[in-house]
């Protein structure tokens, strides 16, 4: 398996046995993860490892981690399509990535970060309304159910919508919540489709997660 070039929260990167998490990572069930969006790089590790028992040590693992994309527009990755400086905007059926801002009765607000792949210029507003989350049983969703301030998700557009906001959806298996935060800002770990959980206390919360890569 080689290293992607450019990963997106939630991503499998590789093995814990050939390689060591990072700044930008985090491991789970033998696997490292990318935790933010960004270019990934490997570099070696700054410390070997001593074998218990033994005077001898083992060669260090590749350590894996992730640059933060910058938040200054002027310096912020374009995309190959971006033109001499032109922002990427979002169209309809693009796959978006977006951090939740602000959570109501019947949508949830995102800041859209990634479109298709490729890093935003600068930010876009999108907005999930409750009956595209989900593609059944839409009359039982709850958005504080389903998305949390601080999560990060992947969606799709369906529309454009208004001139503030594209119209964004998670309704298909695929899309929903890759990087949940708890309170504290403890990442927590999908157990099913609509639950994560922390792994260290045990507690659950409910989110309408993406199935995983």
């Amino acid at each position: 398996m080689s290293l992607p070039s450019m990963a997106l929260p939630g991503q499998l990167l590789g093995p814990s046995t050939k390689y060591a998490p990072g700044p930008g990572t985090h491991m789970h069930d033998s696997n490292i993860y990318a935790s933010i969006p960004g270019p990934v790089s490997s570099s070696s590790s700054p410390a070997t490892a001593t074998k218990p028992h033994s005077n001898t040590t083992s060669k260090p693992l590749p350590l894996l981690s992730i640059r933060r994309a910058p938040s200054n527009p002027s310096t912020a990755v374009l995309g190959p399509n971006s033109g001499s400086g032109s922002p990427i905007l979002p169209e309809v059926s693009s796959t978006v990535l977006g951090r939740i801002t602000r959570l109501g009765p019947r949508f949830a607000t995102l800041d859209i970060v990634i479109i298709n792949d490729t890093v935003c210029r600068e930010s876009f507003a999108g907005l999930i309304r409750r009956e595209d989350i989900r593609a059944t049983e839409k009359d039982k969703v709850k958005i504080e159910e389903s998305f949390r301030v601080g999560d990060i998700v992947r969606g799709e557009v369906v529309s454009l919508g208004d001139q503030s906001n594209y119209y964004v959806s998670t309704a298909r298996n695929e899309l929903g919540v890759v990087v949940a935060k708890g309170e504290g800002g403890e990442v927590l770990v999908p157990v099913s489709w609509k639950e994560v959980r922390d792994m260290r206390t045990g507690r659950g919360e409910g989110r309408k997660v993406a199935k995983p890569f």
